[in-house]
C-alpha cells in the first residue's frame, strides 16, 4: 500500500505543478512576462534545492519527455506553415538555420573557452547547445504579443526557428561523439549531416503523405482523427531517429505536408495539437526547471552571463547580418531578426545530452544553457514588441484579430464554413467586400438564422458564415477587423497588402470582387496609376479603385514597382484645408 500511496502522491504533485504553471500564466499575461519563463521558474522553485523540496534528477525521463514535446511542437509548427510562405523565404531561412547556427556556435565558443578553460571542442559544444532559436518561444511570443510583423520577416523567423533545431541537434550529437569517441574527420561529419538530412526529408515527406491518405480514405471514428495525427507524428519521429535520420526534420516536414493538403477534420486536429503542444511545453519546462540547482548556478553565473551576452549582442547579430547579406533585407529587418533569436527549451534540452551520456563537467553545459535561456526570455522576450515598433517592423494593429470559427463539412474537402462577428467599421460592413472565392451562406442576428438575402443589409454585431477553401480561410481575417485609415499613408507599413505593379486590374478584380471595365482588364496597376495621377508617381500617392484604395509603395525609375492595398474606408477630412484638398482631388478625377 505504501508504494501505491507513493504513486498517488507523485501524480498529485505532478498535476499540481502543471496546474501551477497554467494558473501562473494569468499573472504572466497581465504583466507581459514570457509564459515559458514562468514555467521554468515554477519548476526551479519546486526543486530539491529550492522552496518545494521535490527531489528529481531523472535526466533520461526529461530527455524522453523533451523529445516528445519538441517533436509535437515542430509538427504543429509545420502544420500551421503555408507552402507559399515556406517557399517565399526558403533560401534565407535555411541559410540561417544551417550556416547561421554554425556561425553562432563558432562565435560563441571563444567566450566559453577563455572564461571556463575549456578545450575548443567543449567550447564549440557550448556554442552548439545555445545556437538554435526555439520554435516554441518564437511562435508563442510573437503571437502572444499580438504582433503583426512584415510578412517576409515573420515568415523568415518562423521557418528558421522551425527548421534550425534539427541542425543544432545534429551538431550537438556530433560534438558529443567527438568528446566521447575521439576525433572524426570532417568528411565523416559532412557525410553524417548529409545522410541524416536526406533520410529525414524522405521519411518526413512520405510520412506526411501517408497521414493524409489515411485521414481521407479510412473512416476513422469522429474523435480519433486528432489523436491519430499526433501519434503518427511521433511514429515518424521515432522511425527517423531509429534509422539514424533527423527525426526533428522529418516531423517538421511531415507537419508541413499535412497542413498543406486538404484533409478531414483539419480544424479538430489543429485545436487538439494546440492543446497537446501547450501541455507538452508546460511539462517539459517544469521538468527542466526541476533539474536546476540554484546553489550550483551561482558558481558559474558570471561565465554563463558572459556567454549569454556574447550570444545575444555579438554572435547572433553577426551571424544574421552575414547570412542575410545576399538577400534583400533592410538593416532594420536584419536587426529585428537578430534580436528575436529567442532561446527556449531546445537549448536546455540539448544540454541534457551531455548529462545523459555522462560527459565530464556535464552539469556546466546544463547550467550555462539554463542561464542563457533565462536571460534570453527575460531580456529579448520582454522587449520584442518595443523593438518591432522602434524598428518599424510591426504593422499597425488597432484591434485584435477577429474571432474566427471554422467548421468542417463532411463528405468533401474543398470547402469549409468560416464564421465571423461583424465589427463596426470593418471592410465587409462598410463595403460588402469579400474575395471572389468566399461565398456568404447564412447570417445569425438576434439568435435568428437568416439567409444572405434576408439579412440585407448586414449590421454590426451580426455573425456571418462564409463558404471558403480551408487553406484560404485565414486570409478572410482582414475583411472582418476594425481598420481605421491612418492620418497619412505610411508605405513602409503596407507589407500585408502589397502586390507587384505588373499585376493586372483583371487579376485584382478576381481576388477582391471589383467591377472593372472589360477593356481595362489587361492594364497593369502601374499603368493605371500613371493614367490616374497624370505625373510620375511617388511613395504615398493614393488612387481609389472601386471599394479599395491603391497606395504607391515602391517606385523604381519613375514607374510604380509595388502597390499597397488599403481596405478601410476613408474617414471624412477633419480640417477645412483637408476638405478643400479632397474636393479639388475629386474634381480633378472627374475632369480627367
Amino acid at each position: 500500500m505504501a508504494s501505491l500511496d507513493a504513486v498517488s502522491i507523485g501524480i498529485l504533485l505532478g498535476a499540481l505543478l502543471v496546474l501551477a504553471g497554467i494558473m501562473s500564466s494569468l499573472v504572466a499575461m497581465r504583466f507581459g512576462a514570457p509564459l515559458l519563463l514562468v514555467f521554468l521558474i515554477v519548476g526551479m522553485l519546486a526543486g530539491e534545492d529550492s522552496l518545494g523540496g521535490v527531489k528529481f534528477d531523472d535526466v533520461r525521463t526529461t530527455y524522453v519527455v523533451g523529445s516528445i514535446a519538441l517533436a509535437l511542437i515542430l509538427f504543429d509548427g509545420g502544420l500551421r506553415t503555408r507552402f507559399a510562405t515556406f517557399r517565399s523565404v526558403l533560401a534565407p531561412a535555411v541559410t540561417l538555420a544551417t550556416v547561421g547556427v554554425l556561425f553562432t556556435a563558432a562565435l560563441t565558443a571563444p567566450v566559453a573557452k577563455y572564461l571556463l578553460g575549456m578545450s575548443w571542442t567543449e567550447a564549440l559544444l557550448v556554442g552548439a547547445v545555445v545556437a538554435s532559436t526555439d520554435a516554441a518561444a518564437v511562435f508563442f511570443l510573437i503571437h502572444a504579443r499580438g504582433l503583426r510583423l512584415r510578412p517576409r520577416v515573420g515568415a523568415t523567423l518562423e521557418v528558421e526557428s522551425g527548421s534550425n533545431d534539427p541542425f543544432a541537434v545534429l551538431l550537438t550529437i556530433i560534438l558529443v561523439e567527438f568528446l566521447t569517441v575521439g576525433d572524426r574527420s570532417w568528411q565523416h561529419v559532412l557525410a553524417v549531416l548529409a545522410e541524416q538530412a536526406v533520410l529525414g526529408t524522405v521519411i518526413g515527406v512520405l510520412g506526411g503523405r501517408a497521414i493524409v491518405v489515411v485521414l481521407n480514405r479510412l473512416a476513422l471514428a469522429q474523435g480519433l482523427h486528432a489523436p491519430f495525427v499526433a501519434t503518427s507524428a511521433l511514429v515518424i519521429f521515432g522511425l527517423a531517429s531509429a534509422l539514424h535520420a533527423s527525426g526533428f526534420l522529418a516531423v517538421y516536414l511531415a507537419g508541413l505536408v499535412v497542413g498543406n493538403r486538404p484533409t478531414r477534420a483539419h480544424n479538430t486536429v489543429v485545436v487538439f495539437l494546440d492543446a497537446v503542444t501547450w501541455l507538452a511545453q508546460i511539462v517539459m519546462f517544469v521538468l527542466l526547471g526541476l533539474l536546476v540547482w540554484p546553489g550550483r548556478l551561482i558558481e558559474s553565473i558570471l561565465p554563463a552571463l558572459a556567454v549569454a551576452a556574447a550570444l545575444m549582442f555579438i554572435a547572433r547579430p553577426a551571424a544574421v547580418f552575414l547570412c542575410l547579406a545576399p538577400f534583400r533585407f533592410t538593416w532594420r529587418e536584419k536587426a529585428f531578426i537578430s534580436w528575436v533569436g529567442l532561446r527556449g527549451a531546445v537549448g536546455i534540452f540539448l544540454a541534457s545530452i551531455p548529462l545523459l551520456v555522462g560527459l565530464p563537467n556535464a552539469h556546466l553545459y546544463f547550467d550555462i544553457a539554463f542561464v542563457t535561456v533565462l536571460s534570453s526570455l527575460l531580456i529579448q522576450g520582454w522587449t520584442i514588441a518595443p523593438a518591432a515598433r522602434r524598428l518599424h517592423i510591426a504593422l499597425p494593429r488597432h484591434d485584435p484579430l477577429p474571432r474566427r470559427v471554422e467548421l468542417d463539412l463532411p463528405g468533401q474537402l474543398e470547402q469549409e464554413i468560416v464564421g465571423y462577428p461583424v465589427a463596426a467599421n470593418s471592410p465587409y460592413l462598410k463595403r460588402g467586400l469579400l474575395p471572389s472565392w468566399a461565398r456568404p451562406t447564412l447570417v445569425v442576428r438576434d439568435q435568428k438564422i437568416l439567409s444572405p438575402l434576408e439579412s440585407q443589409p448586414v449590421r454590426a454585431g451580426d455573425y456571418v458564415y462564409v463558404l471558403a477553401p480551408p487553406e484560404k480561410a485565414q486570409a478572410l481575417d482582414r475583411f472582418f477587423v476594425y481598420m481605421p485609415p491612418p492620418a497619412a499613408p505610411d508605405p513602409r507599413l503596407l507589407g500585408d497588402f502589397f502586390v507587384s505593379g505588373d499585376v493586372t486590374l483583371g487579376a485584382l478584380a478576381d481576388i477582391y470582387g471589383l467591377s472593372i471595365a472589360p477593356q481595362d482588364a489587361e492594364m497593369t496597376l502601374a499603368d493605371h496609376f500613371a493614367d490616374e495621377i497624370k505625373r510620375r508617381p511617388k511613395q504615398g500617392d493614393v488612387v481609389p479603385l472601386g471599394p479599395i484604395a491603391l497606395v504607391a509603395h515602391r517606385v523604381a525609375n519613375g514607374r510604380l514597382a509595388s502597390v499597397g492595398l488599403r481596405l478601410a474606408q476613408d474617414e471624412e477630412p477633419a480640417t477645412l484645408a483637408a476638405k478643400l484638398k479632397k474636393a479639388a482631388r475629386d474634381l480633378w478625377s472627374h475632369l480627367g
